[in-house]
C-alpha cells in the first residue's frame, strides 16, 4: 500500500489503520510459535512451504521475514492499543517498527515491555504509555474496531476500504492498488455527473 501511495498522483489519500485479530482466542501470554503454526496448517503443508510465499513476496518489496526467529505467536491486543494511542505523526513508522520487531527480529509484540520500548523510540512517554496500555480505554477502542470489522465481513488482513464504499483484500501488488484507486475516482466522478 505504501508503495502504491508513493506512485499515486491523484487526490491526497488519508490512511486510517484499524485493529483486527487474526485469532482472538490467543491468550495474553501467547502460544509457542512452531506448535501453533503446525496445528494451524495441520500437516497440509510444511512450515517451510507456508513461510516461503510471504518471504518471497516480502523480499520483492523490501520486507524481511525471518520466521525462524519467531518464538511466540502473540496476542496482539496490546500492539493494537499502542497503535491506537500513537499520535498520527508517528503511527505509520510505529506500525513499521512493530512489524519489524516481530517478523524480522522475532520479538514478542504481545509483551508490554517490548511495546514500551517501541513507543519510547517514537518519543512516547513510557510512564504514561504504561498506564494507558494497562488501562481499559485503549483496549475498548481496539475491541470496538475489531467488532466493527467483523460486522462488515472482514475475515483476514490486509483488508482495504476506500471512501467507506469499496473494499478489497489481500496483499496486492502496487499496480493493483493503484488501479483500484483509479476505478474509485472514475466511479465517483460518474456519480457526480
Amino acid at each position: 500500500m505504501q508503495r502504491s501511495l508513493q506512485l499515486w498522483h491523484g487526490e491526497p489519500v488519508q490512511v486510517e489503520y484499524r485493529a483486527f485479530f487474526l485469532n482472538a482466542s490467543i491468550p495474553p501470554e501467547g502460544y509457542d510459535f512452531v506448535p501453533y503454526m503446525q496445528a494451524k496448517f495441520d500437516g497440509r503443508i510444511s512450515l517451510q512451504e507456508a513461510f516461503d510465499t510471504p518471504r518471497r513476496m516480502g523480499a520483492a518489496v523490501g520486507l524481511t521475514f525471518n520466521m525462524e526467529k519467531i518464538r511466540k505467536a502473540p496476542n496482539t491486543a496490546l500492539s493494537h492499543a499502542l497503535i491506537a494511542l500513537a499520535p498520527d505523526s508517528v503511527r505509520e513508522a510505529l506500525i513499521d517498527d512493530i512489524y519489524a520487531a516481530y517478523f524480522e527480529h522475532g520479538q514478542d509484540i504481545g509483551d508490554l515491555e517490548t511495546l514500551l520500548q517501541l513507543g519510547k523510540k517514537h518519543g512516547l512517554d513510557v510512564d504514561r504509555l504504561r498506564v494507558d496500555l494497562t488501562g481499559k480505554t485503549a483496549r475498548a477502542q481496539v475491541e470496538a474496531e475489531v467488532r466493527e470489522a467483523q460486522q462488515i465481513g472482514v475475515r483476514g488482513v490486509p483488508f482495504f476500504i476506500v471512501n467507506d464504499k469499496y473494499a478489497f483484500s489481500g496483499a496486492q501488488p502496487p499496480e493493483t492498488i493503484l488501479n483500484v484507486l483509479r476505478q474509485v475516482v472514475a466511479r465517483e466522478k460518474e456519480e457526480l455527473a
